[in-house]
């Protein structure tokens, strides 16, 4: 698998949809997935927009667990880089990444409904 590092600096403001959640290897057993080194992989939505283009969503993993980070949130996204796989008749694009980080002085954004 042929890795593709990802210009951040491209993609225009970074914001997370969905906070860190542990990645689960085996839905059956809800077994958690860890790296070579038993470290727990961490997945977290993010939505990308460049230049009032749609919005998309990318599920980016990350070895550990991403500190501060809570859905609304602006994010700075270090080392992206993107797999493109194939399993049969499904193929796609999956991200891995060094770090997802909150962005300083950039609240998570007051949700619908008052919270």
């Amino acid at each position: 698998m042929q890795s593709i590092p990802v210009d951040t600096a491209r993609l225009g403001v970074l914001r997370c949809a969905i906070a860190p959640e542990a990645k689960i290897s085996n839905t059956e057993t809800q077994e958690v997935k860890k790296d070579r080194d038993g470290n727990t992989i961490y997945t977290v939505a993010v939505t990308v927009r460049q230049d009032r283009r749609r919005i998309s969503v990318i599920e980016i993993a990350v070895t550990g667990e991403p500190k501060g980070v809570e859905e609304g949130q602006i994010v700075q996204v270090t080392g992206l880089v993107a797999f493109a796989w194939a399993m049969g008749d499904r193929h796609g694009i999956s991200f891995r990444a060094d770090a997802v980080t909150p962005v300083p002085g950039t609240p998570a954004q007051v949700k619908a409904g008052g919270a």
